[in-house]
């Protein structure tokens, strides 16, 4: 039993070193932590959840322990560190990310959560007398990239450690410390929903700024304040006498409306008082233009007496940047913002940039900030305002309105522990905006947790190793994703059982005896299954002949993609024989470029003729792509009229389906008065009849639907020779080691040699096709490179990722990512050397340059993966090129600030 005298004088001498007092849950959570409990902590942002942390460092150094404190990204553990140690000193303290090692045997050490997890793989002698691990964000589990990675530190760690887990706040805290509980035993949920600095919200119209809710309701229902609603009723009212006739736009929205212009939003904050402010714009080129249209008025909100500071910071971050490449960096115009205390910050912004720009605002020298949603995950820069210009952005894939849970955790930044009374967050009022959906938004508290947790090849192969295939699939059953499912089951058995229910009373009415009515429409039902049975083999048989088509297809081949937004005439580039699923590379007359597949061709795509091309189309030029355009609309070749299926439906000649047309109509019951009536209950004894089968098919797939993954990877695995008789092999040793997307992928190309002979910088491009993803749509994925060394490579890759997918699909896996060859030239020119413009723009698209941001970004994610292959390739000059091509790369604005 723990002595409550020494447990009240450990807290007491942690909170003494404090300059605040400990508020009631950072209390809780410290006691339950110090009882030897496990903690899950939720909390909304700038709450101080961190506190919790820092007392499971005190508890192991004061025990003569270790403690890991983990964090999801390198700037984080950067800031942690250098909290730690000005605290416990640099003895005490250590660090390691992915590309930085400071004295990694301290008793206590800052990482980031995949270290973690790679050491635990590894079993490293670094967990020897670990007693706290904290796993600072541990929300981020719900990452559909990354979160996999903290369910795995969770799961493998071992059950002596204490596991401090911080999250922010989410409505399904309790569910998730259910499951912490049973796979890492006794842990104490702490939840606090307070906000430490309180939230107000606001809607400004024009230059009137009005509160949210109506705040002097005595009404328990959350009300949108009257003189808000009153004033757009009465601005929209006037606003249609003015513009009678003002043609509107989609939604409605009339095209003549104009936004208050940002510099009078900021100028109209400043005068309220609620500077500095954060302001969300959807998208990068939103938040550069934002800057630039308050850099061209006369805003300036800087103060007397802060330029000397401001530059000091702008050196302290940007000073090894080489002098040459800061016009190309837009370097004098961010410098001058800067000095007018604005700043963009979003993730196309060189790294450097980036830091500044928290730097200056976390000390108020930068007072408004256009920033894109990633500075809401994270990153510590709290303001006293945020300001919401639109309550719609773009998912990835369409444009859909943002969820309470976007609005909470965007609004989360407004309101500076210690330093405001409140916060505010400002929505901008357009037509569109609807004032009761905004109080929805802001009234709502749904944040739930869903885990992103799926075994991919990596996690399969090093849990093999570890523990062998019984135990492996053991442990999938413990995820949160399985937890989460088997809850899910619960209620569809509730609902079967009411189906199953239900179902007896009908039978009743319908009779059972044969002749009875149930009979009838038994006989009825099978009717339509046998119809949509035949319609889906017509379905399959055409998909058969349209993939046999697209396989027969030949360079240089002309054909008709009959309809969609591609319809014309097209040329085939690159054929592609995949069984099922081919994909052929084509350029159309209107200059698009890019894969097309089955579901654009409806009716088999037949040759129109055919088109001699060049032995090398560089189809990622636009230049390129008009001329062959040009050619192609010159051949004289036309696309025909729109194809009808003329072909008699297969219903018509079917046997089965006659004879149960012939039985239905020959049936007792086919003749009875109320058949209509006794119909519609036989409808709903089938309708119900479907969604029970329906329910015991999913809980048939849900239960133990983790192990079926597992169990299809192992089979792939085994038949590549990864596994052999349960045992990894040489070759699966080194796919446990490699850290990537394409991991398998990778694994097989060092296998193969496919990139033996290549120079650093030629090995740097080819690797990046594994790393990289295009922003743009509708990428050009063909085997090309600036050097025959390496578009032989590229090729050899393409072609073994050919065969992993058709492998894939026959084992019914997700597949592996195809190759982007968007960086290959862009950062074959950096590695040899090459001016940073000149990379810039090689990198781009359609003409225009890489931001530099992005360029940095994925420079350090090739850098990653060869040092990876620098690490488990076999072959020595692989090894030694993959060390090399890091060294090439490692420079100028790539080295400078690489947190």
């Amino acid at each position: 039993m723990t002595d409550h005298r020494s447990r009240t004088s450990e807290l007491d001498s942690f909170s003494a070193e404090l300059k605040f007092t400990l508020d009631p849950f950072q209390r809780d959570a410290c006691r339950a932590l110090e009882d030897g409990h496990g903690v899950l902590v939720c909390a909304p942002t700038g709450a101080g959840k961190t506190v919790v942390g820092e007392f499971a460092v005190h508890l192991a150094l004061a025990s003569g322990g270790k403690c890991f404190y983990t964090t999801p990204i390198k700037a984080l553990s950067n800031q942690k560190f250098a909290d730690l140690t000005e605290r416990y000193g640099r003895d005490s303290v250590g660090l390691l990310t992915g590309d930085q090692s400071i004295n990694p045997d301290a008793p206590v050490v800052v990482m980031t959560t995949e270290v973690l997890r790679n050491m635990l793989y590894a079993s490293s002698e670094a967990l020897r007398g670990l007693s706290y691990v904290v796993m600072d964000e541990v929300h981020y589990l719900a990452d559909r990239f990354r979160g996999a990675v903290w369910e795995e530190v969770i799961l493998h760690l071992p059950s002596d450690v204490r596991l401090v887990s911080l999250s922010a706040t989410v409505s399904n805290a309790e569910e998730f410390g259910a499951w912490m509980e049973t796979v890492r035993g006794d842990t104490t949920v702490v939840v606090d929903e307070t906000r430490p600095v309180p939230l107000w919200q606001h809607v400004m119209v024009g230059k009137r700024m009005f509160d949210l809710f109506d705040t002097k309701s005595s009404d328990q229902k959350v009300l949108v304040d009257e003189d808000l609603v009153r004033y757009i009723r009465h601005r929209e009212s006037a606003d249609r006498m003015n513009n009678w006739g003002v043609p509107r736009g989609r939604g409605g929205m009339r095209r003549d409306f104009r936004p208050l212009p940002r510099p009078e939003v900021l100028a109209r904050l400043d005068e309220e008082g609620l500077l500095p402010a954060i302001t969300f714009i959807f998208s990068r080129a939103g938040c550069d233009g934002a800057l630039a249209q308050c850099l061209r008025s006369r805003l300036d909100l800087s103060r007397e007496g802060e330029a000397a500071e401001i530059d000091a910071i702008i050196e302290k971050h940007t000073g090894d940047l080489p002098k040459s490449d800061l016009e190309v960096l837009g370097y004098w115009e961010w410098r001058e913002a800067l000095h007018r205390g604005l700043a963009a910050h979003h993730a196309g912004m060189l790294p450097a940039f980036r830091h500044t720009v928290e730097d200056l605002f976390v000390r108020g020298l930068v007072r408004a900030v256009f920033a894109t949603e990633t500075l809401a995950l994270g990153i510590n820069m709290p303001a006293r305002t945020v300001v919401l210009e639109r309550l719609v952005k773009f998912n990835g894939e369409t444009h859909a309105e943002l969820t309470p849970g976007e609005y909470t955790q965007l609004t989360g930044r407004a309101g500076r522990r210690g330093i405001d009374i409140e916060g505010h967050a400002v929505v901008l009022w357009q037509p569109e905006v609807d004032t009761s959906a905004v109080a929805g938004l802001a009234s709502t508290r749904t944040y739930p947790l869903r885990s992103s947790f799926r075994p991919g090849y990596n996690m399969s192969i090093n849990l093999i190793d570890r523990m062998g295939a019984a135990e492996s699939r053991a442990l999938l059953e413990r995820s949160f994703a399985q937890f989460q499912a088997d809850r899910s089951v619960v209620g569809l058995v509730r609902g079967i059982e009411r189906n199953e229910g239900a179902l007896r009373k009908l039978r009743g009415q319908l009779g059972d005896a044969e002749g009875g009515f149930l009979e009838y429409i038994s006989l009825r039902e099978r009717i339509k299954q046998r119809e949509r049975q035949l319609a889906q083999q017509s379905r399959t048989d055409r998909r058969g002949a349209a993939v046999s088509a697209l396989t027969a297809l030949r360079r240089g081949d002309v054909v008709a993609i009959p309809s969609g937004r591609r319809a014309g005439l097209a040329v085939i580039l690159e054929p592609d024989t995949t069984p099922n699923d081919p994909r052929p590379l084509v350029l159309t007359a209107d200059k698009w470029a890019g894969r097309v597949s089955v579901a654009d061709f409806p009716v088999p795509a037949e040759p129109l003729g055919h088109m001699r091309l060049p032995r090398r189309v560089d189809h990622r030029t636009a230049r390129a792509r008009s001329d062959l355009a040009s050619a192609l609309r010159s051949t004289g070749i036309s696309a025909p009229g729109r194809a009808r299926r003329g072909k008699r439906s297969e219903a018509a000649d079917d046997r089965e389906l006659a004879t149960l047309r012939r039985s239905l109509r020959a049936h007792p019951a086919h003749t009875r008065p109320d058949r209509e009536q006794m119909s519609r209950i036989g409808e709903r004894y089938n309708r119900l009849l479907r969604e029970t089968e329906s329910m015991r098919q999913k809980v048939a797939a849900t239960t133990n639907s983790l192990a079926r993954t597992f169990d299809r990877i192992v089979g792939l695995l085994e038949e590549r020779g990864f596994v052999h008789d349960g045992e990894v092999t040489a070759d699966g040793r080194r796919l446990a080691r490699i850290y990537a997307e394409s991991d398998l992928l990778v694994a097989e190309c060092l296998r193969h040699g496919l990139w033996r002979g290549l120079g650093p910088a030629e090995l740097a491009g080819v690797v990046s096709a594994l790393v990289y993803e295009s922003r743009q749509e509708g990428s050009i994925l063909g085997a090309a490179g600036p050097t025959a060394p390496i578009r032989r490579a590229v090729a050899s890759t393409i072609g073994v990722w050919s065969e992993l997918r058709s492998d894939e699909a026959r084992h019914k896996l997700s597949p592996t990512r195809e190759p982007d060859l968007g960086f290959v030239t862009g950062v074959y020119k950096w590695a040899r050397g090459d001016g940073l413009a000149e990379s810039l723009l090689a990198s781009g698209d359609q003409g225009a340059p890489l931001s530099a941001g992005d360029f940095v970004r994925w420079c350090r994610q090739v850098i990653d993966l060869l040092d990876q292959i620098h690490s488990t390739a076999d072959d020595p000059e692989i090894a030694g090129t993959a060390a090399k091509a890091v060294r090439a790369i490692r420079r100028g604005v790539v080295a400078v600030d690489a947190a």
